[in-house]
């Protein structure tokens, strides 16, 4: 079966086509670790986890890289504004090290929250400055650099397929850039490789380099560390859309012109969660993270579920009120999934033949640009299936949750409600059915309360109940 996604560069949804048989390289921009990571993010993080892990459903061998910026990110994703890490160094009072390590572990830890499964490779920035030089002396050497103020510029003029991407003029770039002019480029688009003379005259993090002490660009190590892990060519690359117009632009724009060829295949990109108020910003200072989603009584699967009933490159509007209406849903789901898992009787085979044709009618799903939404409907149909036994339904069910990754086999007591006042009705019709020797009628009730998921305890005292 065909594996179709949306590809940016082409603009179209594109037949997955790999460059490694039944292998593929994808590489994901991950976190910068300055300050918590806000769920608008995340959104992006669970949709290529949803991603990857419909890949390897579907048959693919996925090895997965991503990168951890822990130096190098100003404010603007061009070269203005403060240093993210140096901000949050000031902001807490820490060395700019223990921010990295501490929020780089927070983003790990609301990862495992969601779900989302760790890359296989981790790469930090800091770990891989030589690989940076080392890349900046093969584009200088190829005379796509310049230096100016004791700063290295790539020169994007003598790149023609620049605003491939972006698929925008170099004029409407720079509008939509919002850039400030700096007297040192020779095109407002350059951006810097490696500075040796920033305005931050006290900058922690620096390194010895041909060009003198300074720290590379943040452009340059997702190319560099992309290169050393999956090889000069890779299949897929992510991020959210905001960083199409530079960040992957210039991605594209330094690593083709080392390398002398194409280096990325399929640009996949997640639209933005976004506020009544607006898209949600760290800059602001309001933005919500998982843990004040765990304060205000949400599970954080409960948002892994918000977010796949949406398509990743539709924009999701947030709110508490349709967070709550996708908790609400989650339950329902999972208490109907819990009754299912409750009644497997004893002897029950598996038909081959059913269970297959239901995982096609998956794959289809997932493999049409992921739609995810479609993927739900085929559970649900699974669900309500008469001609599926539970086994069987629960093996489908665990079966789809490798993609889904909410849980689904996961009986949560705590999302149970029990009608205690049915519950003791029934029980007591049931005890007067047995004092009648009405044993037909005594099982009857035995098995309706099996499928509210409540078992019934006879002993000597009486009979109780528990759930289960």
């Amino acid at each position: 079966m065909s594996f179709y996604i949306y590809n940016t560069l082409t603009r179209s949804k594109d037949e997955l086509v790999t460059i490694k048989k039944d292998k593929v390289g994808m590489y994901t921009c991950g976190p910068t670790v300055y300050n918590y990571a806000h769920i608008g993010n995340l959104r992006t993080y669970i949709f290529e986890d949803a991603l990857k892990k419909s890949l390897e459903y579907v048959g693919y061998k996925v090895k997965h890289v991503m990168n951890v910026t822990d130096v190098g990110h100003l404010q603007s994703d061009g070269d203005e504004g403060e240093d993210k890490m140096a901000l949050g160094a000031s902001r807490e009072h820490k060395t700019v090290w223990e921010i990295a390590k501490f929020y780089e572990d927070a983003f790990f830890e609301d990862c495992k929250k969601l779900n989302v499964k760790r890359p296989n490779v981790v790469c930090r920035a800091t770990d891989h400055i030589n690989e940076m030089i080392k890349f900046i002396q093969k584009l200088e050497e190829k005379g796509y650099t310049y230096e100016s103020n004791g700063n290295v510029y790539f020169e994007i003029d003598k790149f023609p397929g620049y605003t491939k991407l972006a698929n925008l003029s170099i004029d409407e770039l720079e509008a939509g850039s919002r850039i400030e002019i700096d007297p040192n480029k020779k095109n407002p688009l350059d951006f810097v490789l490696w500075f040796t003379n920033s305005k931050f005259a006290n900058q922690i993090m620096q390194w010895d380099s041909p060009w003198g002490r300074g720290f590379p660009g943040w452009h340059l190590e997702c190319s560099a560390m992309s290169m050393k892990y999956l090889g000069e060519k890779i299949d897929i690359h992510c991020g959210g859309i905001d960083h199409i117009p530079v960040h992957h632009t210039n991605e594209i724009a330094q690593s083709e012109c080392a390398l002398g060829h194409k280096w990325v295949n399929y640009w996949v990109h997640g639209e933005f969660l976004v506020l009544d108020g607006g898209k949600m910003s760290k800059s602001s200072g309001d933005f919500l993270t998982v843990s004040r989603l765990e304060e205000e009584g949400f599970n954080p699967l409960d948002y892994r579920y918000f977010c796949l009933q949406s398509k990743y490159r539709k924009q999701l509007v947030f709110s508490f009120e349709s967070l709550k209406d996708a908790q609400n849903g989650y339950r329902a789901l999972k208490k109907k999934i819990g009754a299912i898992i409750s009644n497997i009787e004893d002897g029950l085979t598996i038909n081959k033949e059913l269970i297959e044709a239901y995982q096609e009618k998956f794959k289809a799903q997932i493999s049409d640009d992921l739609n995810l939404a479609n993927a739900f409907t085929v559970l649900n149909e699974v669900i309500k299936d008469s001609a599926l036994n539970n086994k069987e339904k629960a093996f489908l069910i665990e079966d789809f949750d490798k993609v889904f990754s909410l849980d689904l086999m996961t009986i949560e007591r705590e999302a149970i409600e029990v009608d205690e006042e049915l519950v003791n009705r029934l029980i007591a019709e049931r005890n007067e059915a047995r004092a009648n020797k009405n044993y037909g009628r005594s099982d009857e009730i035995r098995a309706e309360l099996l499928a509210m998921n409540i078992e019934v305890l006879d002993s000597k005292e009486g009979t109780t109940w528990r759930v289960k």
